[in-house]
C-alpha cells in the first residue's frame, strides 16, 4: 500500500501530474490516495474523475488525517512539495517512508529550506536535472530524479499532418502568461514573422490561474503589458495589439482539458518555447513534441532533460538575468537571446521538410517518457527504500502565497 497525497486537475501541471501519478501508480500498487475535494468540472471528464474517485481513501479515514488525528499510517508515502521551501503540499502525515516530489525555478535557496527537505522527507524527488543539482549545490544529497510522462493515447505523432489552416504557418506557445515561461519573447520575435510573411499565424494558450505571476510580466524588457483585469481573451488581444501584432491572425484559446490539447498541437506547425526557467520539463514543451510536432526551445534548466539538437531547434545563447522579489534575489534564470530566437523561428518558416523531420525525431524519442514509466521508477525508488526505513519526524502543513517578482540583468 502506498499513499498518494499529490494535486488534481486538468488544465495546470501539478494536477495532470498528480492525477497521472495516480492512475499509473495504482496499476502497480494498491494506493490510498489524499487530495483537495474537487468535481467533475476539476477533472474535466466523467471517466477520470469516477476513477479518481474510487481511488481515493474513504472518507472516514480522509477526515481523521485532515483533522489532525491520524498523524501515521504503517505504508509508505509520496507526497507532493508546494515550491522551493520544501515543505509537504497537503495533510500533515507520517508513513514507513516518506518521498517529496518536487518542481521549483527559485534557485537560491535559504538554509531554512535545505533544513525543512532533511526534516520532512526521506527522500526528495525532482521533475528536472537541474532542480537536483540546486538541491545538491545548497547541501541537500539525498535526492534523485524522474522526469514527468506523456499519455501515449492522446499525444503521440500518429495523423499528426495539419487538417486546417493548410495554407498558413502556425506557431503555437503554451504555458501561464508570466515572465518565467518567456511569451514576450514570443511575442517580439513573432513580430518580425508577422511583417515579413502575410501567411503566418500565432495560436496562444496561455491561460494564468494566479494573477500574481501574471503580473510578472510588466517587467519585461521586450514588450508594453497591461495586465488584464476583465475578460481573458480581450486582454491578452489588447497586449498583443499594444505590442504591434495583427489579432485578425491570432487565435487566443480559452483553458480547455488537457485531453484535448493534441488537436490543436498537430494542427500547428511549430512551438515556440523560449522559456527562462522550467523546474520540470514543461508538460507542454513535451506533450507537443509528442505528437510529432518540431519545436524551438531555450536549452538550459529543465528543457535540457528532454531536448537536444537533434530532436528541436535549440536556442543557446544566453545571458544570465537576476529575479528579485521585493529587492531580494531569490532566482538566476537564463535570459534566451531574442535576435537567435528569431533566426530559429525564421529558419522554420523557411524549411518546412526540414522542419518536418525535426518533428518526427521529436515524437519517436517521447514515445520512451511515459507515464507508466515515471509510476514504475516512482514504486521501485519507494519499494527500495521502504527497506531501510527512517526515523519519522514532524510535518508541518504549507500555505503557498505567490508574490510579484522583479528581473535585472
Amino acid at each position: 500500500m502506498i499513499y498518494l497525497i499529490l494535486p488534481r486537475g486538468s488544465n495546470f501541471g501539478w494536477g495532470v501530474c498528480g492525477k497521472y501519478l495516480v492512475r499509473e501508480i495504482s496499476n502497480l500498487r494498491q494506493i490510498k490516495y489524499v487530495t483537495e475535494d474537487f468535481g467533475v468540472h476539476d477533472i474535466g471528464d466523467e471517466f477520470e474523475y469516477y476513477f479518481l474517485k474510487n481511488r481515493l481513501v474513504d472518507q472516514r479515514e480522509l477526515i481523521k488525517i485532515r483533522s489532525g488525528v491520524t498523524k501515521q499510517v504503517n505504508s509508505p508515502i509520496l507526497q507532493a512539495i508546494g515550491n522551493q521551501a520544501l515543505m509537504p503540499w497537503g495533510p500533515e502525515l507520517q508513513g514507513t517512508f516518506k518521498a517529496g516530489y518536487t518542481f521549483f525555478e527559485e534557485n537560491i535557496l535559504n538554509q531554512e529550506y535545505i533544513e525543512n527537505g532533511k526534516r520532512n522527507f526521506d527522500l526528495i524527488i525532482t521533475g528536472s536535472t537541474w532542480c537536483e543539482e540546486v538541491l545538491k549545490k545548497h547541501g541537500l544529497h539525498n535526492v534523485t530524479t524522474i522526469i514527468q510522462g506523456i499519455d501515449q493515447q492522446l499525444f503521440n505523432s500518429f495523423h499528426s499532418e495539419k487538417e486546417i489552416f493548410k495554407d498558413k504557418f502556425l506557431v503555437f506557445s503554451g504555458g501561464k502568461f508570466e515572465i518565467r515561461k518567456g511569451q514576450d519573447i514570443v511575442i517580439r520575435a513573432y513580430k518580425v514573422l508577422q511583417d515579413r510573411h502575410q501567411d503566418v499565424m500565432l495560436v496562444n494558450s496561455w491561460f494564468n490561474l494566479w494573477r500574481d505571476s501574471m503580473k510578472t510580466m510588466s517587467a519585461s524588457p521586450y514588450i508594453k503589458c497591461n495586465i488584464p483585469s476583465d475578460d481573458y481573451v480581450t486582454g491578452i488581444n489588447n497586449i498583443l495589439t499594444d505590442n504591434g501584432i495583427d489579432v485578425r491572425r491570432v487565435i487566443t484559446m480559452l483553458p480547455r482539458p488537457n485531453a484535448l490539447m493534441a488537436q490543436i498541437y498537430k494542427n500547428t506547425d511549430v512551438g515556440l518555447f523560449p522559456n527562462r526557467c522550467e523546474g520540470g520539463t514543461n508538460l507542454v514543451l513535451m506533450e507537443y513534441m509528442a505528437c510529432g510536432k518540431p519545436v524551438i526551445a531555450s536549452y538550459s534548466s529543465g528543457h535540457k532533460d528532454v531536448i537536444n539538437h537533434n530532436n528541436a531547434l535549440v536556442i543557446e545563447k544566453m545571458k544570465p538575468i537576476a529575479i528579485k522579489r521585493s529587492e531580494i534575489k531569490i532566482a538566476e534564470w537564463d535570459d534566451p537571446d531574442l535576435d537567435e530566437t528569431v533566426e530559429r523561428l525564421e529558419w522554420a518558416y523557411q524549411h518546412r521538410d526540414a522542419l518536418r523531420s525535426y518533428g518526427l525525431r521529436a515524437g519517436n524519442h517521447l514515445k520512451n517518457l511515459t507515464w507508466k514509466r515515471c509510476a514504475k521508477k516512482f514504486v521501485e525508488i519507494i519499494e527500495e527504500h521502504t527497506l531501510h526505513q527512517k526515523d519519522i519526524k514532524p510535518m508541518n502543513m504549507l500555505h503557498v502565497k505567490p508574490d510579484e517578482c522583479t528581473v535585472s540583468s
